[in-house]
């Protein structure tokens, strides 16, 4: 028997009481998980991404492991919520525009000091400071790096459009922007290298590719690493006291935290491990998020028509995007219909074992994209059920 196969053994024995559609949580393969982040980590502290995660259960069991400390947050609402819940070192990663958010910022001293929020333009310090409605707390700001590779003098750029942030100048000139404002208090950095972290260099099948992303990746972090240094340099002759500068992210743990200048990394997707981190030369983490849809019907020899499972992923809309039929091994999709609304067929050799109400196991393409379209995690213990705990989508929240 492989290994993928006692997996399912253990999946279907452990949730044979459960009717499928639902989702699961390995807790021996997020354990295993978080270890090796904090391995690759060398001893900088890991900030949980939450938008990775999305269960407060979860959250808790990752940030009470040694290695671990803080939460990267991805709405206002959320990290509000999240310090209300007793978390209290939550960095919002993106800008916000919530105004009813920042007034209750403002006005509650405990969610002051515990939510940093992110800023990269003169224009969003403005906007918080007309949401006030009278609250004085001062509010803790963090600026973002752009970390794109720019090449040929600008003309070909590589990475993510977030920050208009780029030059040590540039950041450095909003530091001082901050500083003068009152209000405010600038504590940390932060420079997310999505060209480096989340895109894999072993794509299958692709060596040619491969090569090129693994090429550009040496490129890009030999640049940043350099243009980061000096981007805290600067921004450290105005802010002495910086509290973090934070880095990095699932694909990129260990080359970030090798950086002097960076003080923490985030990582959130590496404790679950979904698709997108299957292509990956510098680490391999074990599947520990999935979920299952049940046979409802034998269309014929070689096909199985298993309910919904149509849960694609944000990003370029591509095969990449879509969830994988992961257990049984051997199924695919029917490259006509995809993976479905309401139902889709499946095809290969272990179709013609399977029963009507058994179990076909997938896994997203994103970590905690997953929780959306699930109310609750059956945590997995061995070949049992510990624990059934709400997601973000169970305890009634959608924050985007």
């Amino acid at each position: 028997m492989t290994a993928r196969a006692a997996d399912r053994a253990r999946y279907d024995r452990a949730t044979a009481h459960l009717d499928a559609p639902l989702a699961i949580v390995d807790l021996d393969a997020f354990d295993a998980n978080a270890e090796d982040l904090v391995r690759r980590a060398g001893g900088k502290p890991i900030r949980v991404a939450s938008k990775s995660v999305r269960c407060r259960t979860l959250l808790e069991r990752a940030l009470a492991k040694d290695g671990f400390a803080g939460i990267m947050s991805f709405t206002l609402a959320e990290s509000l919520w999240l310090a209300r819940s007793g978390f209290d070192d939550i960095l919002l990663a993106y800008p916000s525009a919530d105004r009813a958010g920042f007034a209750e910022l403002a006005g509650d001293p405990k969610l002051a000091s515990a939510v940093t929020v992110m800023v990269d333009d003169p224009a969003q310090l403005a906007l918080i400071d007309a949401a006030r409605d009278g609250g004085r707390e001062v509010v803790r700001v963090c600026l973002e790096l752009d970390t794109s590779l720019k090449l040929l003098g600008g003309r070909v750029r590589i990475g993510a459009r977030r920050s208009p942030l780029h030059s040590p100048a540039q950041v450095a000139d909003m530091a001082r922007t901050v500083a003068r404002r009152p209000g405010f208090e600038l504590v940390g950095i932060m420079a997310y290298e999505g060209h480096i972290a989340g895109v894999g260099d072993a794509i299958a099948g692709r060596p040619l590719r491969s090569r090129a992303v693994r090429l550009m990746q040496a490129t890009a972090r030999r640049e940043l690493a350099e243009r980061r240094a000096e981007v805290v340099r600067a921004v450290r002759a105005v802010v002495p006291d910086l509290e973090y500068v934070n880095g990095g992210g699932t694909g990129s743990v260990q080359h970030t935290a090798a950086e002097d200048a960076v003080t923490e990394i985030a990582a959130g997707s590496g404790l679950y491990v979904p698709r997108l981190f299957d292509n990956y030369t510098s680490f391999s983490g074990r599947p520990a998020a999935l979920f299952a849809q049940p046979v409802v019907r034998r269309p014929g020899v070689g096909v199985v028509t298993v309910l919904g499972g149509g849960y694609p992923a944000s990003g370029a809309a591509g095969l990449d995007r879509l969830p994988v039929p992961y257990l049984p091994e051997g199924l695919r999709y029917d490259p006509q219909e995809g993976p479905g609304e309401v139902q889709t067929p499946l095809l290969g050799p272990p179709a013609d074992d399977l029963l009507i109400g058994d179990k076909v196991w997938f896994r997203h393409a994103k970590a905690g994209e997953l929780c959306e379209r699930f109310d609750a995690l059956h945590l997995i213990e061995g070949d049992a059920v510990t624990a059934t705990v709400p997601t973000y989508r169970g305890e009634g929240l959608t924050f985007l």
